[in-house]
């Protein structure tokens, strides 16, 4: 299986954890094509205070208007070829929004683990063939007119192969036995398989079959990707600039109306449970948090997943805000040099540092009731480690909860040394270190501001290094820091493979090499008190075959040897800190105990779920 980088989806928000990723998952996506990692945002304009759209963005008496936000490109550098892998889209698929452009087979429920179906009607595993049958809607129309039929589906996967999609790790084949059915087959059985198919936005064949046709002939040829036929096919798709978006999904682009503060999604009747959505027009303001914020305050906006300051919280919820906090299952962590500073491959250093930091006083700082310390510091999220891991093996996981006494025994038993109160390493230099943050990022700045205080109270010398946040991800790949934040965990996908791939792939070896850099370089074999473990071997093992009980034996495995060892330490698990605003142009979000809330922000998005069902309505 090769390595891929997360998602979370994700996007580029400010402090958003499907951004939360977002820097890193930027150079993943370049690499490898993953669905669900998007460099959405990046560059973007920023977008200031400016009136709602000409029906004066109340619901009463006009259109009917859902306000979000989200950072986009505005042409002529974003544009319309949404395929994934493909750099600068207008809308990425990172994006909440893009599933009701492009509606995907179905939606999940993250908390009773179910589908919803969209634009299929049912899926079906024969594991005795080896194939996953995918059955469409009867009816379903683009809104050119055209009838959705399973031809749309092949297109959409043998582009996924072109720009090399995670779902061609398992698949050995996909075609269409009628109309309306479309047939995968199974080269490496998985679990993570039926996510890939069931949520990937199909695309319409008229306007990417020419594209789709010949990536399906060179991979029916065995034509390598990696060949020049497959460079040249690969880059010249990346080229490609579809002008006017041919979507199925309820709401379509209005292209003439774009601005660099906002777009306006219009409704489309053709298409996907129309119907059902009592909204006319969705309207997005563009930008990161610090851009956005000031919109969200004047109250032109009804929702927004961004990552917003301490202090912005207070003041929306004293102005009638309403703030949602799901899990985004993912958060900042602290990650080392291994090249440049070898004195952090001695275990009991990284575990000095775990008991240094005050982790729950960092996500208060940081993010305040939704910057929530790791119990279980497993390297995925506490709310999915009962689900993976049994009783027994979660009381083994240490918390590393804050001990100073813990802290000074172990640096004394790695070499280390107290002068004047400062700690000095065996070679008798000073601990001194920068860490690197991304400036922009509002959660991620005071987190990595206050470990850095943390850590000089407690002796260490650490220098503050903001810099832009789409600077940080080449620094870390290329191995140009001491200490960085990136991101632990993974919001577009339950299972914990994803997270595993985000802490031990992304910014390390086996990423960064595809960069001329080593990153991290921190090695996946290691020792731990029980004996060896192949790291990588573990991880891609925990996500193949159709036997999750073996799959569970490999995600303990991975679990226990990350708590032991912390590779990189997650100073906190991020919980949305979302604004919904009821009663201007919404009438009702979903409640705090409605279980919807415990889906991902970033992937099968709770309010795109129920703006379906017509559950969330304008007033």
């Amino acid at each position: 299986m090769s390595p891929t980088g997360t998602n979370d989806p994700g996007s580029n928000e400010t402090g958003a954890s499907a951004r939360t990723n977002a820097v890193s998952r930027r150079h993943v996506l370049q690499l490898f094509g993953i669905a669900g990692v998007g460099a959405a945002g990046i560059g973007t304009a920023a977008c200031s205070p400016s009136k709602p759209s000409a029906s004066g963005g109340d619901s009463k008496g006009g259109d009917k208007e859902f306000h979000g936000a989200y950072p986009y490109q505005l042409p002529p550098k974003g544009h319309f070829n949404l395929a994934p892998g493909v750099l600068d889209g207008i809308q990425m698929s990172t994006s909440p929004y893009f599933d009701l452009l492009y509606p995907s087979a179905g939606l999940y429920y993250w908390a009773d683990k179910k589908w919803e179906w969209m634009m299929a009607e049912s899926g079906t595993l024969d594991e005795a063939t080896k194939t996953y049958t995918l059955k469409l809607r009867s009816g379903l129309t683009w809104s050119d007119g055209k009838p959705v039929t399973a031809k749309d589906v092949v297109t959409t996967f043998n582009l996924h192969w072109l720009m090399r999609q995670q779902a061609w790790t398992f698949l050995s084949d996909v075609s269409a036995k009628d109309d309306t059915t479309v047939l995968f087959t199974i080269g490496t059985p998985s679990t993570v398989l039926e996510r890939y198919l069931l949520r990937a936005g199909i695309l319409p064949d008229s306007v990417y079959g020419e594209w789709a046709t010949k990536a399906e002939t060179m991979r029916k040829a065995k034509t390598s990707l990696d060949s020049a036929e497959g460079k040249a096919l690969n880059g010249d798709f990346q080229k490609f600039r579809p002008e006017n978006p041919v979507v199925s999904g309820p709401f379509n682009f209005d292209v003439k109306s774009m601005t660099n503060s906002q777009m306006t999604l219009v409704k489309n009747g053709k298409g996907l449970f129309a119907d059902k959505i009592g909204f006319d027009k969705v309207v997005l303001y563009n930008g990161e948090t610090s851009d956005v914020t000031p919109v969200v305050l004047n109250k032109d906006v009804d929702y927004a997943t961004h990552g917003f300051a301490v202090a912005t919280e207070k003041t929306l919820l004293g102005s009638g805000f309403r703030i949602l906090r799901p899990p985004v299952r993912s958060g900042p962590a602290l990650v080392f040099n291994y090249t440049t500073h070898p004195e952090f491959s001695d275990v009991r250093v990284r575990q000095a540092i775990a008991y240094i930091l005050d982790r729950a006083e960092n996500g208060t700082v940081a993010l305040g009731d939704s910057g929530k310390p790791c119990k279980f510091m497993a390297g995925f999220s506490d709310v999915a480690v009962p689900d993976w891991v049994s009783d027994a093996d979660q009381k083994k996981l240490q918390a590393y909860e804050k001990d100073q006494a813990k802290a000074t025994s172990l640096l004394q038993a790695a070499g280390w040394k107290q002068s004047g109160g400062k700690w000095m390493l065996p070679n008798g230099k000073p601990a001194a270190y920068d860490i690197k943050f991304p400036t922009e990022f509002a959660d991620w700045n005071p987190a990595a501001t206050n470990a850095a205080d943390q850590l000089n109270k407690f002796g260490f010398n650490i220098t503050k290094r903001g810099i832009t946040f789409t600077q940080l991800n080449p620094d870390v790949l290329t191995g140009k820091f001491d200490l960085a934040i990136q991101s632990w965990g993974a919001s577009n996908h339950p299972h914990p493979y994803f997270s595993y791939v985000q802490d031990l792939y992304a910014f390390n070896y086996v990423i960064a090499a595809n960069q001329g850099g080593k990153g991290m370089n921190f090695p996946l074999k290691q020792t731990t008190s029980t004996g060896p473990i192949d790291l990588q071997s573990v991880v891609d093992k925990s996500a193949q075959g159709l036997d999750v009980e073996e799959q569970k034996k490999n995600v303990t495995a991975a679990a226990l040897a990350f708590n032991e060892l912390l590779p990189i330490i997650p100073l906190w698990e991020r919980y949305g800190n979302n604004p919904a605003l009821e009663g201007k142009r919404v009438a009702k979000f979903p409640a705090d105990d409605d279980p919807i809330l415990k889906n991902a922000p970033y992937a099968d998005n709770f309010v795109i779920m129920y703006m379906y069902q017509g559950k969330i309505m304008p007033v």
